[in-house]
């Protein structure tokens, strides 16, 4: 299955979506954080398909483009990015998009297979695993959607105040240190589950480990060109435990060891 998106379709679903973050308050650090997301995640994902199955480049922008669509409206009700404390934003923009029928402002001519993928590939960004019984094409779109997401997730780590992120003052975050259980996770080569992140540090070191859930090569290639993983590995932390900590994983996956 091919979704064609020209140029001119392209332009004008990027005019609608800025029309739509426009009704938002663009003053808010927050806001302006999502919508410049939204375009690099789906440059990222269009980047990704052109490489891993180019005849998919199409939807896979198109999935980027939409994929945190409930953000927006997470931060007007609940003030939060934070879902555990508002909203799933995955589930919330997908009923946005195909439950209220947002989706017919972007692209009202999608075919009803387009339409389930794409709902298939929102509701599933967020996920820490895939569920089982999707198609192979359910699979692909989802795994180039992630993909691009979490690049771009690493770049907002490093561009943005880790303070401002995880929500705690700069004493805080120097002096804290990384749970057994997060290193554990390192350890075996697998992201963190949210329930096992106690202190700001393991959020930290949880980012660091969205590298080993990359599904395409030419994802951890990218990684390696923005320079974004070393960055994080270099964090300085005041808690002796914490440097030996970073120290151990600079020294174990390098900027590029990871990624061979």
């Amino acid at each position: 299955m091919t979704l064609i998106i020209t140029k001119e379709q392209k332009e004008q679903i990027s005019r609608t979506f800025s029309q739509y973050a426009e009704g938002y308050d663009m003053t808010d650090p927050k806001i302006r954080l999502k919508a410049a997301h939204t375009y690099r995640v789906a440059a990222l994902a269009q980047q990704i398909a052109e490489t891993a199955d180019p005849e998919y480049s199409g939807m896979a922008w198109l999935c980027g483009m939409l994929h945190d669509i409930g953000r927006f409206e997470q931060v007007r009700r609940y003030h939060t990015f934070i879902d555990a404390e508002s909203v799933n934003h995955a589930e919330f923009g997908a009923d946005l998009l195909f439950r209220d029928h947002l989706i017919d402002f972007f692209h009202p001519t999608l075919s009803d297979s387009d339409l389930r993928l794409l709902e298939t590939s929102i509701r599933c960004h967020n996920m820490y695993q895939l569920p089982e019984g999707l198609s192979d094409l359910e699979t692909r779109s989802c795994q180039i959607l992630r993909d691009a997401d979490k690049i771009d997730i690493l770049r907002v780590i490093c561009d943005t105040p880790l303070e401002d992120i995880y929500g705690v003052s700069t004493e805080a975050l120097r002096t804290a240190p990384v749970s057994e259980a997060v290193k554990k996770c390192f350890y075996e080569r697998t992201s963190v589950l949210r329930s096992l992140k106690r202190t700001p540090m393991d959020h930290l070191v949880g980012h660091i480990c969205l590298i080993f859930d990359l599904a395409y090569p030419i994802s951890r290639e990218i990684i390696a060109e923005q320079g974004y993983l070393n960055t994080l590995l270099s964090y300085s932390s005041d808690n002796p435990d914490t440097r030996a900590w970073f120290r151990y994983m600079r020294s174990d996956i390098g900027p590029y060891k990871v990624l061979s």
